[in-house]
């Protein structure tokens, strides 16, 4: 178990005390978790097994060797704090006001908005981030100046903002979003029956001169995508500062890229936000899985940011994740499926905590 969590042997001491836990529990399930978290104390399981879990999450490539960041330092933090007082669920990080950044007195360069070189060099002098007074809780209205209206979790860090808002129409943050936190792709989710009333102007109606290729492929991803992504209808990325852009009621001229492509599409006016998703053939996800679900529509990306993760396919996503991490396979059959809609459910029942879903899926794959 320790192994599987931290990556690492656990010391003589430490393998005593989870062995003598487990044997004082009389072996129980609870008996072992207890064990587990032993284990996630050891500042292997921070600096490497959730970095690597949140790593991919960062960037287009999906690359888990990409440098300590803003956004994972984030994700790091949320779970390391999840057993405290003052936890956020991890619904929140899709939509919190929250940011982890280094504390003062290590020899870091200050926390800056428009470079990484703070994070980098904490992962240069290989900080334990599991330590609550290195890895500190900060917020993004505070550390960066964003109001509170521009602010959604991870996808306001610097490292989103430079991967998902750089140039494009950001749809971008959208998708990956999507793939990283519900696990699936625009393909996956397509649906032809919504209406097309809020695809926007770069999109041909007619592509290479034929409206069936818009009424039978575009329309299935555009027609639910296009208002979702207007919740990021005021945030851009800045190349030359470094930084992420939020302009509040001016929506970035990214939305009206290619208007003259048909002129009558969609006009975004503001960062208002409708889950058309809801019907039809995406009920699957289960919206209202979670306890704070804004019911579908809102304005500003943490509103979506609550809609996307209040869903029963986030908790889902993340419990999968994490068995990937702890048990380093996939879901090999109807027993391993089974076990992780248990552990969804679980994962729910004990507040969204993801401590409890690394020690459960140690628990699981003890054996294996």
């Amino acid at each position: 178990m320790h192994d599987r969590l931290a990556g690492v042997p656990p010391t003589d001491q430490v393998l005593n005390d989870m062995e003598s836990t487990i044997n004082t529990g009389g072996g129980s399930d609870q008996a072992y978790i207890d064990a587990a978290y032993m284990a996630m104390q050891n500042s292997a399981f921070y600096r490497v097994t959730l970095k690597n879990f949140a790593a991919p999450w960062t960037n287009r490539d999906f690359d888990q060797f990409v440098e300590l960041n803003d956004y994972t330092a984030t994700v790091i933090g949320m779970i390391r704090d999840d057993d405290s007082a003052d936890y956020l669920p991890f619904t929140e990080v899709l939509s919190a006001d929250i940011l982890y950044r280094g504390a003062g007195g290590l020899g870091l360069p200050a926390y800056s908005p428009s470079d990484n070189g703070h994070y980098a060099e904490m992962e240069r002098q290989d900080l334990d981030l599991g330590d609550s007074n290195v890895l500190l809780r900060s917020s993004q209205t505070v550390a960066n100046g964003t109001p509170l209206a521009g602010v959604a979790g991870v996808m306001t860090t610097r490292a989103a903002a430079e991967a998902f808002f750089v140039a494009g129409t950001n749809r971008a943050m959208f998708r990956f979003t999507l793939l990283n936190h519900l696990c699936n792709d625009l393909e996956q989710v397509q649906d032809s029956s919504q209406p097309p009333d809020r695809i926007r102007q770069d999109v041909s109606r007619s592509p290479g001169g034929d409206s069936r290729v818009f009424l039978n492929n575009c329309i299935g991803c555009h027609s639910g995508m296009d208002p979702l992504a207007q919740a990021f209808a005021y945030h851009d990325y800045d190349d030359t500062s470094g930084a992420m852009v939020y302009s509040p009621g001016v929506v970035r001229p990214k939305y009206f890229n290619n208007e003259d492509t048909f002129t009558y599409g969609f006009i975004t006016p503001d960062d208002q936000w409708d889950n058309y998703w809801r019907d039809g053939a995406n009920t699957w996800i289960e919206w209202d899985y979670g306890p704070n679900s804004p019911g579908g529509s809102g304005t500003g990306a943490a509103s979506l940011g609550r809609e996307l993760a209040n869903s029963r396919a986030f908790a889902s996503c993340q419990v999968k994740k994490a068995f990937r991490a702890v048990c380093l396979r996939e879901p090999a059959d109807q027993t391993d499926l089974d076990q992780l809609n248990a552990m969804t459910d679980s994962f729910r029942a004990n507040g969204y905590r993801m401590k409890r879903v690394f020690a459960e899926a140690a628990l699981y794959c003890k054996g294996d």
